[in-house]
């Protein structure tokens, strides 16, 4: 299991000095972003400039990108604002294959017509699945050309709230290059301890076997979010569920600020 961290928690445009900071603050790897290149995180082009800024920061720093963010809202209210994030999913999925990065990773959306990431009182209304399965199918069209497989995380507040929505949707798709992205802090709003233990051993029950990535995000017991070994998530019980499942990819961790990302790293290498 490699320890990692979102690349964007490092400021810097230019993948150099941000990868460098990846390496020092203790990481393997990282999750990518293209706003860490000077570009908007879902851009409309990707130069061929850019892709070997990447290539060379990889080389230069020796650390491994797990994935590479591409979230939009998949479930928007309005199609025409979908189209527009399924076309810049394209240069994304494009990018990421020519820079040998394994995994996209999506947002299930919300009929939130303004934030991605806050929850919609129609999330639960059929449509909204529908629309999201809609974009997933054609996603997944560009992922199985690209050779890149597509990682959702179940979030709270969007469609896909549960490792068994995520079980659902990759049984309706039915294709191998869907995947779950499993964030313990995602999982729940407000929980103790022992509740937080339990709802995400379930989870990683659920997801056995389709876990591409692992995110090491915290929640206070009040629901507001912290920083990994922080709140309530009990991150060996964690890790060592991982391990029973198998699962020994990327344990990415976010929501974090630059002057932490040692501190957590050597948290997280510990209980490895």
């Amino acid at each position: 299991m490699q320890i990692g961290i979102f690349a964007k928690t490092f400021p810097g445009t230019e993948p150099l000095g941000v990868l460098s900071a990846v390496r020092d603050s203790g990481y393997a790897c990282a999750q990518f972003n293209l706003a860490c290149c000077g570009l908007p995180s879902m851009p409309d082009a990707v130069s061929e400039t850019t892709i070997a800024a990447v290539r060379s920061a990889v080389d230069a720093t020796g650390i491994s990108l797990a994935a590479l963010s591409g979230t939009y809202n998949m479930a928007h209210p309005e199609i025409a604002v979908r189209r527009a994030g399924l076309a810049q999913l394209a240069v994304v999925i494009e990018a990421a294959a020519a820079l040998a990065i394994p995994l996209v990773t999506l947002c299930t959306g919300t009929r939130d017509p303004n934030d991605q990431w806050a929850h919609h009182p129609d999330n639960g209304d059929p449509s909204a699945w529908a629309d999201m399965a809609a974009e997933m199918s054609e996603a997944l069209e560009l992922a199985e050309r690209h050779g890149v497989d597509l990682g959702i995380e179940p979030e709270q507040a969007n469609i896909v709230t549960s490792a068994g929505d995520a079980r659902r949707l990759i049984g309706e798709m039915g294709s191998r290059r869907l995947r779950i992205v499993l964030d313990p802090a995602n999982l729940f709003e407000q929980a103790t301890p022992a509740q937080a233990r339990a709802i995400v051993a379930e989870a990683i029950e659920t997801s056995a076997g389709h876990i591409a990535l692992a995110h090491a995000k915290d929640r206070h017991a009040d629901g507001r979010f912290a920083t990994a070994g922080q709140g309530v998530v009990d991150f060996a019980d964690f890790i060592a569920r991982l391990r029973a499942v198998n699962f020994d990819g990327p344990l990415v961790t976010h929501g974090l600020s630059a002057s932490e990302a040692s501190g957590v790293a050597g948290f997280l290498k510990a209980l490895i």
